[in-house]
Formats: C-alpha cells, structure tokens, sequence
C-alpha cells in the first residue's frame, strides 16, 4: 500500500524538539505511550455489540469488537465519507491469525489505493483505527497495533485432599502449599464420606460433592480462597458416589457420570451437574456419553475439560472432552490403557493428567488440545482409589489411595511424575482433591 512521508517533521516549543521521520507515523499527546494513545482513540467512539458475521456493514464514529472465533471477516466501509470520519476495529478473541478481516472500501481509497485492493489484517490481538483524510488518501490506519502479551492464565497455588475411607468413613482434609507439601489433618470438615469428587470454581474457591456414607448422598461443600470447607448443603442432583468433577470455562465446574441407587449394588450413569462461578450447582442433565463410575477429570486448554477411563461392566479406555461452556462429547475410545479408580488434575498452566488406577503406576498426558498420549510406566507405587490436585500454579500431586496409604507423588510442570513421598496425613482411599488459592 503506499501512503509515503518522505521527510522528517521537527516541533519545535518550550525548548522540546520532536523529531518524526517514521513512514505512516502518528504523534499522539501520549508520545511513545502507546496505551493512553489508545484510550484517547477508542473512548472517543461509540462501541457496538460484539460482531461474528461473516460480513458487516460500518458506520463513521463507532468501534467494533470483531469475533472471528468461527468464520473470517469481510467489513464494508461506508461508501461516502468527510475528512476527519474515523472508524476501530479489534480483535475480540485473539483470533484474527486464523480468521482474520478484510476491508472493502466500497468506491473510496485506502491509504491512496483504490478499492480494487484488498486489504486485509490477519494478526492475533490486533487493534485498526481508520481515519478519513481526502479523495486522494482515503481512509488511512492511524493505529495498527498488536496486543502481543495475552492475558497468563493464572492458576490456584493451593491445593487440598479431603474426606475418603480408612476402613470407616471419614471428613479430614490435607492443605498442599504451593511447594507440594501436605499438611498435617484438619477434621469434622462436613459429613464423613467417600467415593466423592471435587473441582475448583471462580477463580479462587473450590467444591467437594456427593459419594457415599454408607448411603449415597447429593450433598455439597464449599470451599473458601483460604481453604476452609464449609458447612453441608443438601440436595443438589440425583444422590451418587464413584464420580468425577473438574473446572471448566475458566470460572465454573461441572460433577459428572457416577453410580446411582439401582438394582443390587447401583446403577452406573453419564448425568452431570454443572456448578456457577458462585458454587450453586445446577440440576441433572442425563445422557452425556457412556454411564460409568470410578473415572477421572481435569482442565486441559485453560478453559476445557476432559472426563476419562471409568467402569461400566469391566474397564473403561474411553473419555469425553468437555467444551468451555459445558457441553460434553461423544465417546472417544482407545485412549491408553483402560482401567478404574485412577485420578487426574492440571499441569502446566492448560495440560492434563491422567494416573495410576487399577492397579497400575501408568500415566497418560493430555495435550492443550485435549488429545490423550500413550501410557507412560513405573511412576510411584501402583494403586487405585486415589486423588490428585494441580498446586503451584502450575504443577500437580497424586496422593493417597490403595489399601489406605499416605503417599504422595509430585508432578513437574512438564508433566514429569516423581517418585513417593510417604507420611503425609491420615492414610485413606477415595478420597477427592482439589485446588484453591
């Protein structure tokens, strides 16, 4: 595109000399800071409802969020314009490198090309301001910049083991700092119980729920940003034990699948419940995959989750990926070695993974996509029945399980898992875990 200063400008006043000699450089009262430059443009605009179309007409004097999650762009430009029209885009969800916009300047010039050219932006976190100079020029980007640092993805420093069986149910809870070390028990924490799940929700706090006290129960727990469980709540979804829970969409959490009271011993199902970013968990929705019970589910992605393995009938090599608003998959079969009772959790800041079970010391890493790896051998002592949290931001910890043990095996933040590390808390099986910060 042309749009060429060829000569420097000097502004000289109160014995400060600027000197500009950049090509399509814009001084801006903000100088070199760019983001109050930024401010000063966007604030001066009227601000629309976020557009995904694939196409969108725009009008002079307003700023659009542009989501090109599902489809590129093309934007039409208005077809008659006066000096000084100006127009923003911005990339709403990091998404232009994949689907990126283009702009039709519907008759007018573009930075001193006639419409027969395309232009077109295609960078992640992109923000465009347009300006209307003349028929010469046109319209002519006085802001072309990328917001290159997204947003780190901050995870919980804390973590927290919590209830399980001794041979007697119990209610204790372990503390993990944000080094991997697990503190000595906190008891009466709620109803003593076992074969529950817990997840994390907010941004901050936590959540145990369900399982069994010898009778299988639909009551909740919350977990404060400090750790402390609070008192029982009651009758949130159909009453089970063997479950799964994990976060999803950054702030939320979602229990799933599970046995239920049935013929003989229970009947496996695949319902879940889906919890807010305030705790309150929602009623059942049934039919999400194959019911199984004695399965596992992390955060992959940042903002996805994955349900896997399980037990309906023999064991299970299946799992089910979990979108970020809660939506669960179809069945994906043939991901590792299938088996039961085994526990998984976030590493990484957005990978998951899957350990241990029955009886087996395997493992199986999740990607950031949600794609499970083969089996990794030999990590820490085999068991089933145990529990595993991410911690550290970014790290993770198996802990627990078999016939009532007290070890504990850290994960790396590259999914490395460490050898045992006994003599933490109370010894007990089926148990949940859970991060907090």
């Amino acid at each position: 595109m042309s749009g060429i200063i060829g000569s420097k400008l000097n502004i000289k006043g109160s014995g400060l000399v600027a000197k500009l000699g950049t090509d399509g450089q814009v001084l801006t009262s903000a100088g070199a800071g760019l983001p109050s430059a930024f401010e000063d443009i966007a604030g001066g605009l009227s601000w629309q409802a976020i557009e995904t179309g694939a196409t969108m007409t725009a009008v002079a004097g307003n700023g659009y969020w542009i989501d090109t999650t599902s489809n590129a762009c093309t934007i039409t430009l208005p077809s008659s314009a006066s000096n000084g029209d100006e127009i923003m885009f911005v990339d709403y969800d990091r998404t232009w490198g994949t689907n990126g916009i283009v702009l039709d300047s519907n008759g007018l010039n573009y930075q001193g090309d006639d419409d027969t050219f395309d232009v077109e932006y295609g960078t992640d976190g992109q923000a465009v301001h347009i300006v209307y100079s003349d028929a010469t020029k046109g319209w002519i980007p006085t802001l072309d910049k990328t917001v290159s640092d997204a947003p780190v993805v901050h995870q919980n420093d804390n973590g927290l083991f919590g209830f399980g069986n001794t041979g007697s149910v119990v209610s204790m809870t372990n503390i993990v700092s944000d080094a991997g070390v697990v503190a000595t028990d906190v008891t009466g924490v709620g109803t003593a119980r076992k074969g529950l799940a817990a997840c994390e929700y907010s941004t901050d706090k936590a959540i145990f729920g369900y399982g069994t006290t010898g009778s299988r129960v639909s009551m909740t727990n919350l977990v404060s940003n400090a750790g402390v469980v609070a008192t029982d709540v009651t009758g949130v979804g159909s009453v089970r034990n063997g479950l799964a829970a994990c976060k999803y969409g950054g702030d939320k959490g979602i229990f799933g699948y599970g046995l239920v009271d049935g013929v003989g011993t229970g009947a496996d199902v695949s319902m879940t419940n889906l919890v807010s970013n305030v705790g309150v968990v929602a009623t059942d929705t049934t039919g999400v995959g194959t019911g199984r019970y004695n399965l596992a589910a992390c955060e992959y992605g940042t903002d996805t989750a994955i349900f896997g393995y399980g037990y309906s009938g023999g064991d299970l090599g299946m799992t089910n990926l979990v979108t970020n608003v809660g939506v669960v998959g179809t069945d994906v079969t043939g991901v590792g070695t299938a088996r039961e009772a085994l526990a998984a959790c976030s590493y990484g800041t957005d990978k998951g993974i899957f350990g241990y079970g029955h009886i087996v010391s395997m493992t199986n890493l999740v990607t950031n996509a949600g794609v499970v790896g083969t089996d990794v051998t030999g990590v820490g002592t085999a068991r089933r029945g145990l529990a595993a949290t991410q911690y550290g931001d970014d790290k993770g910890i198996f802990g627990y399980g078999g016939s009532y043990v007290s070890m504990t095996n850290l994960v790396s933040n590259v999914g490395v898992v460490a050898t045992d590390t006994t003599g933490v808390g109370t010894a007990r099986a089926d148990l949940a875990a859970c991060s907090y910060n």
